[in-house]
């Protein structure tokens, strides 16, 4: 009888720890949840996805990472030292069950540190403090070459990255943002993602930002050497507080409701439904989709099903699949007033920044092509746009990205300035548009 109720009260202690178990905070809103009756109109989706409270140090997932060091000649002096320093920091961030593998590349690509756990320390910071630089920049070879390494102790259980860092062209093999992307998104289907940060004015920001998007990386411009521990810090911290990992989101729409477009982050529509995935979520941080949707009219009064979200992730902490899921609606009415009072202001700023972004992205290329001029009306014209909308809004962090978007169309006709305001443009639209933490 006794070892029946231990076996009972140990069955409910399952179920309670189950039960409490942390799970991915799924919200979606609308940006007009009321919208004017008999009129076809706009509305922003955005699916929200936060994750859960990491656990200690002790329970986190195993980090799986292949830092990719170029030391080509244009590395020489102070930027190889702080590279160095950066990758020192980030091997001491690790515990000893984690997996490094330390990867360098210029002519030929050396493996400098096969994957290897991080209980021998002191030779693997021997191993690093011994890179010098030296030679051209094979740099596609160096991240399929970091890949390999990650691969050899792959596990959906552990967090696998490469962290790819270069001052310079890729001028020894692929050299393309097209190829590099390719390679991206290849490693993306195997579970690894790959982070970038560019070093000083001289890299393919176009490439590096490719290969970092195609993959659901970081990436990150660096200008002043002084600031690479600190980028190292933040990609490693995150590293470290991934909380779940292969996030699949489907989004279905109804009554009529068409997906015009979705912003920021690369997805898939096939008639009524989107498709996207996420490849990690850290904690407490929150990414987001965001889709722009058609809404057909309804009469005074309707409610109805705008659309349903279902995701499917898997959890780090339990080592098991999660499933959630919501419905979205909106209702209509013939007041205007009703409709400005009950609009979600929250979601309406974030839609706004991945607009202005996109109009950025546009300005670039003109600016690429020769049209200086044009570039910068139309960067003149963002600015206008999110003043209003700051206005409209009464949100300071539309006024501080007016005033952003003001300095970028001042820049923009300067030669001299144009490379590094460039990179800076790129990383802070690639920031905006994956909410990447840094």
């Amino acid at each position: 009888m006794k070892r029946k109720q231990l076996f009972c009260v140990c069955i409910g202690l399952l179920i309670v720890s189950s039960a409490f178990a942390a799970t991915v905070e799924l919200d979606i809103s609308i940006s007009n949840p009321y919208l004017l009756a008999d009129q076809r109109q706009s509305v922003f989706l955005k699916v929200g996805l936060t994750g859960f409270e990491a656990a200690s140090n002790i329970r986190r997932p195993g980090a799986n990472v292949a830092i990719v060091l170029d030391r080509s000649g244009s590395m020489e002096g102070e930027k190889i030292r702080r590279a160095k320093e950066a990758a020192l920091m980030a091997v001491d961030m690790l515990k000893s069950d984690d997996i490094v593998s330390i990867v360098t590349y210029s002519d030929t690509v050396s493996v400098l540190i096969p994957a290897t756990r991080v209980t021998e320390r002191s030779y693997i910071r021997s191993r690093i403090e011994s890179i010098y630089a030296d030679g051209s920049t094979a740099l596609f070879a160096g991240v399929s070459k970091g890949a390999e390494e990650v691969e050899k102790y792959f596990s959906r259980n552990n967090v696998n990255r490469v962290i790819l860092l270069s001052d310079g062209l890729a001028n020894v093999g692929p050299d393309s943002p097209y190829a590099l992307g390719r390679l991206g998104a290849s490693l993306k289907k195997s579970g690894i993602s790959v982070t970038t940060i560019g070093l000083g004015l001289g890299y393919n920001e176009d490439l590096m930002v490719e290969l970092a998007s195609r993959s659901d990386g970081n990436h990150a411009f660096v200008e002043n050497y002084n600031d690479l521990a600190r980028i190292f810090r933040y990609e490693f911290s995150d590293i470290l507080s991934v909380v779940a990992q292969d996030v699949v989101i489907e989004v279905t729409c109804y009554s009529g409701t068409v997906p015009v477009r979705v912003l920021g982050r690369d997805a898939e529509i096939i008639g009524n439904k989107i498709y996207t995935s996420i490849s990690q979520l850290y904690s407490s941080q929150e990414k987001y989709l965001m889709v722009e949707l058609d809404i057909p009219p309804q009469q005074e009064g309707a409610n109805v099903r705008v659309a349903s979200v279902d995701v499917l992730y898997d959890n780090m902490e339990t080592k098991e699949s999660d499933r959630l899921s919501a419905l979205s609606r909106v209702a209509f009415t013939r007041s205007e007033e009703k409709v400005e009072q009950e609009k979600d202001a929250d979601t309406i700023v974030e839609a706004v920044k991945q607009i202005a972004v996109e109009t950025k992205e546009e300005a670039i290329k003109l600016r690429d092509k020769g049209d200086v001029e044009k570039a910068r009306k139309l960067l003149e014209q963002n600015t206008e746009f999110l003043y209003d909308q700051a206005e409209s809004l009464g949100s300071e962090e539309l006024e501080a990205f007016g005033a952003a978007a003001s300095m970028d169309a001042e820049v923009i006709s300067d030669d001299e300035e144009w490379n590094a305001s460039r990179k800076r443009m790129k990383a802070e639209s690639y920031e905006v548009q994956n909410q990447q933490n840094y």
